[in-house]
């Protein structure tokens, strides 16, 4: 299975046991999106590059106030940065070395 397969299934999985959890456990309702509608894949070639990505996953939740997907946004995300800075755009048909 290929790993926009695997994303696409546990956002639907996670997304549907959310909606039943609003609809029969009294869960709050969240206006808006659940997921974004795209991700990233990065490939992790170093131990320094695993470890600034490990950062930005563990604290992604407080920087809420700087993230693209908040529509009151106040700032620029250094590490977000940093992430976009580092993807190649890759021609289709060229390998990865």
């Amino acid at each position: 299975m290929a790993l926009p397969d695997v994303v696409h299934r546990f956002k639907t999985m996670t997304t549907k046991r959310y909606a039943d959890g609003v609809k029969q456990l009294g869960w709050e309702p969240f206006r808006g999106r659940l997921w974004q509608r795209n991700y990233y894949e990065h490939i992790i070639r170093d131990e320094k590059s695993l470890n600034r990505i490990r950062e930005y996953i563990v604290t992604n939740p407080m920087r809420w106030a700087i993230d693209n997907e908040n529509p009151n946004r106040e700032g620029v995300d250094p590490l977000e940065e940093w992430i976009n800075n580092v993807v190649v755009v890759r021609k289709p048909g060229s390998e990865d070395r």
